[in-house]
């Protein structure tokens, strides 16, 4: 394989990649050997990819490359990529980071890795996350710390962090991650790349659970992927979306199209401040510059509305709701009784209900990822008592969680994109927040805001 072949596949994107393999540019094993080697080369500092399957890709990509000669076709068939580690792959080891379960291997895929290659996708390995997905940072017993690549003293994120950190080191076009608490927003908001939180339910859980367990889909959590384009968000969503087996007899998910066409026709809030969690000025200026520039384009923006619900209230909400779904099973877990938690579930729909209001009026809401740029590794064992330094002050480390909790407790769509970087140099991201199951709006716009303004930019060194 040649240096400029390598070079060219680290650029590519998904769609890229699978258009060029079905034109016989390239073979699906030579797409796979090239991201093996990437992650060979790259991966040492960062220790992003901590399970590799490479000989199982190997053998996968022969078989895309056979099925292609036969002229079958699919939307992810040759294109390789990783997965999250607290994610079911037959034969490998889903640990969510914890040392007591460094040697359970999952008997089965599950339905998110299942249905990623059934459209053919060539799965290299899984990505790095903190002990049971709770942390803005991506460190635990298992395989230890993974790095920024845009500073390797920095957090890239969590729990999809070494995802998020693959992809910006060009280790692989596209990850598959999951969301609760900003896990997908705000790696990808860490890292510069694209990420996606689709509407709540729109995919199932199974398979995305600790090892041996089984039940109901966790309340608020969703799958979905990490890109670095906007365009490949959207196919892969084509792939993960979509009702569990065994309620697929009686309906399909079909989204709606787009709201809009041109970034001139939407009507876009922005939400830069909130009562509850600081916001980094950079990242306030950058929303709001941004805002700008979406005017001049003849967009309507807005920076106030009396139609948003009350902040407060949605995270007091959020973290009860929250608090339950990550302390299930835990000794010592103080839960809701069920009269408690059916009224919880009252006020999420009554916040549900003030968010299908204010999107009459709007089309998008952009609000921070995060109220904080990518920030130095934190070891402090008490993570309640962390802090995260904001213009300059202190501020409590999980109050930041508000910021994830807009859209997830209304189980809306949100789309993370970077908008720029900051004076030093680190990434900003936002979260483009839409209406319930209009999840290809959300997706557009970033896709807008991409050929319009500049999307992905690669690390110094990647």
């Amino acid at each position: 394989m040649t240096d400029t072949l390598t070079r060219d596949l680290a650029d590519a994107t998904a769609g890229e990649t699978v258009r060029a393999i079905a034109a016989g540019k390239i073979s699906a094993l030579e797409a796979t050997d090239a991201a093996i080697a990437r992650i060979e080369a790259r991966d040492g500092a960062v220790n992003a990819v901590v399970v590799r399957d490479f000989d199982r890709a190997r053998e996968a990509a022969k078989a895309a490359d056979t099925a292609i000669a036969r002229g079958e076709r699919g939307p992810l068939l040759g294109v390789p990529m990783t997965v999250k580690e607290a994610n079911w792959v037959a034969g490998l080891p889903t640990t969510w980071g914890m040392e007591h379960w460094k040697d359970w291997r999952a008997p089965v895929d599950g339905i998110g890795i299942a249905r990623l290659k059934a459209a053919g996708a060539i799965i290299l390995g899984k990505t790095n996350v903190p002990p049971m997905l709770s942390d803005f940072q991506s460190n635990n017993p298992v395989y230890g710390r993974t790095n920024n690549p845009w500073d390797l003293t920095r957090s890239p994120g969590g729990s999809s962090g070494g995802g998020g950190a693959a992809l910006a080191a060009g280790m692989v076009p596209l990850e598959f991650g999951s969301d609760i608490g900003g896990s997908i927003r705000i790696p990808a908001g860490f890292c510069g790349v694209y990420g996606h939180k689709p509407s709540y339910g729109v995919g199932p859980l199974r398979g995305h659970t600790p090892p041996g367990l089984d039940g109901v889909d966790i309340a608020l959590a969703v799958i979905g992927p990490m890109a670095r384009t906007a365009a490949d968000l959207d196919l892969a969503m084509g792939v993960l979306a979509g009702p569990d087996d065994s309620e697929a007899v009686a309906y399909s998910l079909s989204f709606r199209a787009p709201r809009h066409e041109r970034l001139a026709d939407y009507r876009v809030l922005i939400l830069d401040q909130h009562p509850l969690a600081a916001t980094d000025d950079e990242i306030a200026g950058a929303l709001n510059a941004l805002g700008d520039r979406l005017e001049d384009l003849g967009a309507r923006v807005d920076r106030q509305t009396d139609l948003l619900p009350d902040l407060v209230d949605v995270q007091d909400v959020y973290g009860a709701i929250l608090n339950t779904a990550m302390t299930m099973g835990q000794p010592g877990a103080r839960p809701p009784n069920a009269h408690e938690w059916m009224m919880l579930l009252t006020r999420q729909l009554f916040i549900r209900r003030q968010w299908a209001q204010l999107f009459e009026g709007f089309d998008v809401v952009l609000a921070p990822s995060l109220g904080t740029l990518a920030f130095p590794h934190d070891d402090s064992p008490d993570m309640g008592a962390r802090k995260l330094l904001i213009n300059g002050e202190q501020t409590p480390y999980f109050n930041q969680l508000a910021w994830s909790g807009l859209a997830t407790l209304g189980h809306l769509p949100a789309t993370a994109a970077p908008i720029g970087l900051s004076k030093a140099g680190l990434p900003i991201g936002a979260q483009i927040i839409g209406p319930y199951l209009e999840d290809r709006t959300t997706i557009a716009f970033a896709g807008l805001l991409e050929r319009e303004f500049g999307g992905f930019v690669k690390p110094a060194g990647f």
